[in-house]
């Protein structure tokens, strides 16, 4: 277990593996004290994603940080909770100075869960 907890730190870094759950995740919307960010493909996520989530898939987010409000605490997901996107884009968010974390499950889990999803028409 040890081994496996050392290999997780080398690759996510001293903040990729900050987390919070959906029931926190909610609580902290509903207060306005995050905002969401949808980091898969934006199929994906006119597909369905978590409601009032940004979308910026991951491989965009380095050019679009800037599109992010500073100072908000963000909160990142993807598919599901061994979906390494999110891990990935905390980290870079992590890295720019951005307050970042990311919910411990993913969209899956979410549907799973029978928690409401907002599905868009694509442009």
């Amino acid at each position: 277990m040890d081994l496996w907890i050392n290999r997780e730190r080398k690759y996510l870094g001293h903040d990729g593996g900050r987390e919070v759950s959906r029931e926190e995740l909610r609580a902290r919307v509903e207060a306005g004290e995050a905002m969401v960010l949808d980091v898969r493909p934006v199929e994906e996520y006119l597909a369905g994603h978590i409601p009032g989530a940004v979308s910026i898939p991951v491989d965009e987010l380095a050019d679009r940080i800037g599109e992010l409000p500073e100072g908000a605490e963000i909160v990142g997901y993807c598919r599901g909770e061994y979906c390494v996107l999110a891990y990935d884009a905390v980290r870079l968010l992590s890295d720019c100075g951005r307050r970042a974390i990311r919910l411990n499950d993913g969209m899956l889990e979410w549907r799973l869960a029978a928690l409401p999803v907002a599905i868009e028409e694509p442009a």
